[in-house]
């Protein structure tokens, strides 16, 4: 049960630049977001399934998966499964990988994953989508199904015309919408202090992007790499490892954020 009598969060964390820690930020804010005993959703769109192992999800458990929900006329709800870490979770198949020629055909197909998700919305405080490293129709889909969008960075100066990259694509999918989209949270990840030019980064950061970025910063851990591969969040594997509480303290910030002012008013 939610928590709340409002509009839920729709959290969609996206980046067209690969191994800025997409993946890494969608399932530890998840399993954040869930100890703070808040109802939690993670939908798992990209097709390499990372999100999926990484919530201790390696098999197949049903032979529906989101790509037949999209295409057909299947609850959402027929998919989604129980977690051991207290989030539900849409997982990834390799068939997200025909997604584009599968949905090309059907009428406003961008449109499709958050009409789906509306079925369930009343059963989450939030829902978090991790997002293809790519830009295709999955991506616009999760996209235009956001009532936040988040960016995670690198401090590396490549990443900050990534994020004028993806400001531009946002900026055209509501051109030819009339979607109001907007980069409304960006991250800093796997950050590491003795680094100058992440130093420097993180300084412009702050002075061209003040209102969007979070005062959480991710740093640069081991125990974030490693917990993937054992199927569980940081969260479960190291508890008091420096990135595992840099979550807890991201998931603090935006329940502050959005729980005081509402998605509405940001």
């Amino acid at each position: 049960m939610c928590i709340r009598d409002r509009k839920l969060t729709t959290l969609v964390v996206a980046n067209q630049k690969g191994g800025v820690g997409k993946t890494t930020t969608a399932l530890n804010l998840a399993a954040s977001l869930s100890a703070a005993s808040r109802s939690v959703l993670l939908v798992d769109l990209d097709s390499q399934k990372n999100s999926t192992s990484g919530s201790g999800i390696t098999e197949k458990l049903s032979n529906l998966t989101l790509l037949d929900v999209l295409i057909d006329e299947e609850p959402i709800s027929s998919i989604i499964l129980k977690t051991e870490y207290k989030f539900d979770l849409i997982p990834a198949s390799q068939e997200l990988i025909s997604a584009e020629m599968e949905l090309i055909n059907k009428s406003n197909p961008t449109a499709l994953l958050k009409k789906k998700l509306n079925q369930v919305k009343q059963n989450y405080d939030y829902i978090v989508i991790d997002c293809p490293p790519s830009l295709g129709m999955l991506s616009v889909s999760a996209l235009r199904a956001a009532d936040q969008v988040l960016i995670p960075l690198q401090c590396e100066y490549y990443s900050l015309e990534g994020l004028a990259s993806m400001s531009k694509t946002i900026e055209e999918i509501n051109s030819s919408t009339g979607d109001e989209i907007k980069i409304s949270v960006i991250l800093r990840t796997m950050f590491d202090i003795r680094n100058k030019s992440a130093r420097d980064v993180s300084s412009e950061l702050e002075k061209h992007f003040a209102n969007e970025l979070c005062s959480t910063i991710i740093p640069r851990n081991v125990k974030l790499s490693e917990a993937p591969s054992y199927g569980m969040p940081a969260l479960y594997y190291e508890p008091e490892a420096k990135g595992t509480i840099a979550y807890l303290a991201l998931a603090g910030e935006l329940i502050n954020k959005y729980e005081r002012t509402g998605p509405s008013e940001l």
